[in-house]
């Protein structure tokens, strides 16, 4: 079984920084993509950032220049480092990896439970 474990949300006055971590535990065998998608109260949940296994990135409009979305593939872990925050940044985030739990066995989407991270004065 797969854990996706989230942490680092929490409040923050517009301007300010957050980093979000997510671990991954259990059974992994290996890790293509990583990602972080956020939802706000009443919307769809986007695509913040991801990155593939190769270290290649892709950011939402929204939060070019940023944000920063970086792995460490020997912790199985993926983190969101997020400047310059704004309100309109409000939301759940959520990680989520495209994980092979064994090397015969494809991969399938495994999600954290979320994170809040609210910015506000």
């Amino acid at each position: 079984q797969v854990q996706l474990v989230e942490s680092g949300g929490g409040l923050v006055q517009p301007g300010g920084s957050l980093r979000l971590s997510c671990a991954a535990s259990g059974s992994i065998f290996s890790i293509n993509a990583m990602g972080w998608y956020r939802q706000a109260p009443g919307k769809q949940r986007d695509m913040v950032a991801s990155i593939i296994s190769g270290g290649s990135t892709n950011y939402a409009d929204s939060v070019k220049g940023r944000f920063t979305i970086s792995r460490d593939n020997a912790k199985n872990t993926v983190y969101l480092q997020m400047n310059s925050l704004k309100p309109e940044d409000t939301a759940v985030y959520y990680c989520s990896m495209n994980i092979r739990p064994t090397a015969w066995i494809g991969g399938a989407n495994y999600w954290g439970q979320g994170t809040q991270v609210t910015v506000s004065s």
